[in-house]
């Protein structure tokens, strides 16, 4: 563990004794389940909460809907993304997360069940959630939702999909989105490989590792060539301009194997003119969020702060 000491004093214990995930010697199945697991530890599944649709795309797109009690006439709505690097993960396991934002915001939350990979590689997951998208921008006034307030929020490959889906949007002609919230996000096919811009030693030892990171990105690119101009709805970091895109609120633990590449994603925004708030949690590992520490409580209100900024 060449890096534990450069973890957050207050999880270190926890940290070391964690046991990452080992794509060449565990199925996949394991991974997933595992996820879903620790999500509904964290907090179960909450059915009565939400509402199913299916919204119009190649296949139809399941969403969950939430709504808060006793909404203002107008709404601002959030098209929330869940983690489990591309490969792993459903919609309901952030019931609670989704009630929370709903009611905290008084908005309505759209959280998308994309479909995974390997079982569908790219573009399906960032198409399916460019439909929920586009759905929920063409129904707002049916739900009493103000347009022009809708942002895009996600976690991890959640954060990695809410990027690239904000830039097929805006290659596409979309309206402009209110925001577009990256907490985490995995944006980068070349992190871990020899291609990567830059490998720094300092992260990725713990949560995330680049091995798991690299089978994950395998798992999306699958068998067909990508087009160079559809690269940034694959990888946004491969995206070869950021221009038009929604102010931006940005967030990564300093040991998160994700560290280089979001704040490089970060700058360039900034470059293209776009507003950006990003922050870097000193020992935060990859879901430092998840642990109750110092920084995880300083980010919940760098959190709350930008989407009430961006969702007004």
């Amino acid at each position: 563990m060449k890096t534990l000491h450069l973890v957050d004093p207050a999880v270190r214990d926890i940290v070391a004794s964690m046991k990452a995930f080992d794509p060449a010697q565990e199925p996949l199945a394991t991974f997933r389940a595992q996820l879903l697991a620790s999500y509904a530890q964290i907090a179960a599944p909450m059915p009565h909460a939400r509402e199913e649709r299916w919204v119009p795309g190649h296949p139809e797109v399941r969403v969950l809907v939430y709504r808060p009690h006793n909404p203002p006439p107008v709404l601002g709505a959030i098209l929330y993304v869940h983690g489990g690097g591309y490969i792993a993960g459903v919609a309901e396991m952030t019931d609670a997360a989704c009630v929370q934002l709903a009611e905290e915001y008084q908005s309505l939350v759209v959280s998308v069940d994309y479909r995974l990979a390997p079982e569908t590689p790219f573009p399906g997951p960032v198409e399916d959630c460019y439909a929920a998208l586009s759905w929920l921008m063409r129904e707002a006034p049916a739900f009493g939702v103000d347009a022009s307030r809708v942002v895009i929020m996600g976690h991890s490959a959640g954060g990695g999909l809410a990027a690239a889906t904000a830039l097929l949007h805006r290659d596409r002609g979309g309206a402009p989105l209110a925001g577009q919230v990256l907490i985490y996000p995995m944006l980068d096919a070349r992190t871990g490989t020899p291609d990567a811009p830059v490998d720094n030693p300092s992260i990725g030892e713990f949560g995330w590792t680049r091995s798991l990171n690299q089978f994950a990105w395998r798992a999306l690119r699958g068998s067909a060539a990508i087009p160079k101009e559809r690269e940034g709805h694959y990888s946004p970091s491969l995206a070869s301009g950021l221009e038009g895109l929604p102010p931006t609120f940005l967030a990564v633990g300093g040991v998160d194997l994700f560290l280089e590449e979001d704040v490089d994603y970060g700058l360039r925004l900034s470059r293209a003119g776009v507003p950006v708030e990003m922050h870097v949690y000193p020992g935060g590992i990859h879901g430092f969020d998840l642990f109750p520490t110092a920084s995880a409580a300083r980010f919940v209100a760098d959190l709350r702060s930008a989407l009430a900024r961006l969702l007004r």
